[in-house]
């Protein structure tokens, strides 16, 4: 552990994080509420619809790194009955996903990172962007969620006639448009095989080089990916500081022999 970086105490950690969960996720419901119930499409505002596409889609990948959070204890620390509830709740809200087979998977991820056997990795594809994307899809989007969706638009379509164009933009671009998001900035860029970019160590795991702002706008800073493979106790809003600190380059220069 790299003695210049602590973490909030654990009551902070878990203000911060239960605020920044609350912003986040009621952010994305009520936009979610707004664009199905309240805004009425037409040819002169597409503009702010597809401004209100872009935002939710954005919100989306918040949810699931809140989710994320969850599942490693760091959203509320020593609440682990608190963590698997708002986990699970919002986990179903956004795609209809199972709490426990998520979390089974994630901890998996973190065990064989980048190896055969991880479920969040393409042996046959590390350096194939689509063909990887369509691996993921598949393993994660199962019947649930395809129940749920079909369930979700039928409703909004047929029971409350919300146009099926307006369906599409504000909840089906958004949702597809954030697991393009989270794949490409916080799986494919981060464990792809690249010969001109080796894996520091066994984590096989790598961070951008974006700054603070960028990488809360890509992936809510889960692009600093080595540092939250060596510190998963860190939340996601704890990474910047977690990467300034060094934390992941400290411990590999501390296993280096002098």
């Amino acid at each position: 552990m790299n003695p210049h970086f602590s973490p909030p105490a654990r009551a902070q950690q878990g203000t911060i994080g239960l605020v920044l969960a609350l912003a986040i996720a009621g952010s994305w419901l009520g936009l979610h509420a707004y664009g199905m119930f309240v805004f009425e499409l037409t040819w002169s505002n597409w503009p702010a619809a597809l401004a209100m596409a872009a935002v939710q889609c954005w919100l989306s990948v918040g949810v699931f790194i809140v989710c994320h959070d969850a599942m490693h204890g760091s959203l509320v620390p020593g609440r682990p009955k608190l963590n698997g509830a708002i986990g699970a709740v919002l986990l179903a809200l956004y795609a209809g996903f199972a709490w426990k087979q998520m979390r089974d998977a994630h901890f998996v991820h973190h065990k064989l990172s980048g190896r055969a056997g991880d479920p969040d990795f393409d042996e046959h594809h590390p350096d194939n962007f689509w063909r990887w994307y369509g691996t993921f899809f598949r393993r994660y989007f199962g019947w649930r969620s395809i129940l749920y969706v079909h369930t979700v638009v039928g409703i909004y379509w047929l029971v409350i006639g919300i146009p099926m164009v307006q369906i599409v933009l504000l909840y089906g671009l958004p949702a597809l448009g954030s697991s393009l998001q989270l794949f490409y900035f916080g799986t494919f860029r981060p464990h792809s095989h690249r010969a001109q970019e080796p894996f520091a160590d066994r984590h096989n795991a790598r961070s951008n080089d974006f700054g603070t702002l960028a990488s809360l706008a890509t992936c809510f800073h889960f692009g600093y990916h080595l540092e939250h493979h060596h510190r998963p106790d860190v939340p996601w809003w704890g990474l910047p500081a977690a990467k300034r600190a060094g934390v992941g380059k400290a411990e590999q220069t501390a296993k280096v022999p002098a």
